[in-house]
C-alpha cells in the first residue's frame, strides 16, 4: 500500500521543505512525490536538506496544475486543519488509515499538502474526498510541511506494515471505482447539459459545482454507473440538437 501513496506538494515556496519532506517521506517508506509549481527547483538547498532521499527528488514528477497532479487517484486526502463553509469531510491521520485500509492495496492515494504560508486553496480542497489534519496544541498549532508529512506518513507505516492483503483493485460490487480523471469528466458533461436545458444559474454556479463535486465524490461511482450516466447525458444532448 505505501508505494501506491503519493505525496503532493502545492506551489512550495522553499526549496528547503522540499528537501526535508524527501527526507521524512523516505524514512517512513514512501516513495512517491509530486510537485505542483514549485517556485524553486530542481534546487542544491532541496537535495542537500534530503540527505539521503535525493532518489525521491530525481524521481519527482512536477505538474502545472493540481488537477493533473490528481488525475490518476482514486482517493484523495487533503492536509489542512482549516475548516471551510463547505468542508470536506475531517478525519485524523489514524482514521485516515482506517478509510484506506478499507480499500486495496493497489489503488493511487493522494495526499496534498499546499503551500507553507496560506495551506490548500477551497478549490483544492474542494477537489478531496476527506480532509485530515493532525491534532496539536490550540494555543500553538503551526507545523512545518516536512513534519506534517512525517506525522502522516508515520501513521501509514504503522498501519500498514499489519494490513492484511486486499482485492487488486477498489471495487464496489465486483467493479472498479472510476479515477478523479473519469470524474472530472462526468462532471464538466453533467454541468454541460445543465446549462443546456436552462437550468444552471450562472448567480448560483460556483455553489452548484461544490456541491455536485462533494455528491459525486461520496458516491463511488462504477465503472458501470459511469457509462450509464455519461450515456444519459449524451441522449439529452442528441435530443436537444
Amino acid at each position: 500500500m505505501l508505494d501506491q501513496i503519493k505525496v503532493i506538494l502545492s506551489h512550495t515556496t522553499h526549496p528547503g521543505n522540499i528537501g526535508a519532506t524527501a527526507r521524512a517521506m523516505k524514512v517512513m517508506g514512501l516513495s512517491k512525490l509530486r510537485l505542483v509549481n514549485p517556485k524553486h527547483f530542481p534546487s542544491a538547498e532541496a537535495t542537500e536538506r534530503a540527505s539521503k532521499a535525493s532518489d525521491l527528488l530525481t524521481n519527482a514528477e512536477v505538474f502545472n496544475s493540481t488537477e493533473d497532479a490528481i488525475a490518476d487517484c482514486r482517493l484523495i486526502v487533503g492536509a489542512s486543519v482549516r475548516t471551510r463553509s463547505l468542508s470536506t469531510r475531517l478525519v485524523t491521520p489514524r482514521e485516515l488509515t482506517e478509510i484506506i485500509g478499507t480499500n486495496p492495496d493497489n489503488i493511487p492515494v493522494a495526499l496534498l499538502f499546499g503551500t507553507e504560508n496560506s495551506g490548500l486553496t477551497n478549490e483544492e480542497v474542494h477537489l478531496c474526498h476527506y480532509q485530515v489534519y493532525i491534532p496539536t496544541n490550540s494555543e500553538y498549532s503551526s507545523l512545518n510541511l516536512s513534519q506534517a508529512v512525517q506525522l502522516i506518513a508515520y501513521e501509514m507505516r504503522l498501519a500498514f506494515s499489519k494490513v492484511q492483503q486486499l482485492p487488486e483493485q477498489r471495487v464496489i460490487d465486483n467493479e472498479r471505482v472510476i479515477s478523479r480523471n473519469q470524474l472530472d469528466g462526468f462532471l464538466n458533461h453533467l454541468k454541460d447539459v445543465m446549462t443546456n436545458v436552462g437550468y444552471l444559474n450562472v448567480a448560483h454556479q460556483k455553489q452548484i459545482d461544490i456541491r455536485l463535486n462533494r455528491l459525486f465524490s461520496r458516491a463511488d461511482m462504477t465503472e458501470s454507473e459511469f457509462k450509464i450516466l455519461r450515456g444519459f447525458l449524451s441522449s439529452i444532448e442528441n435530443k436537444l440538437n
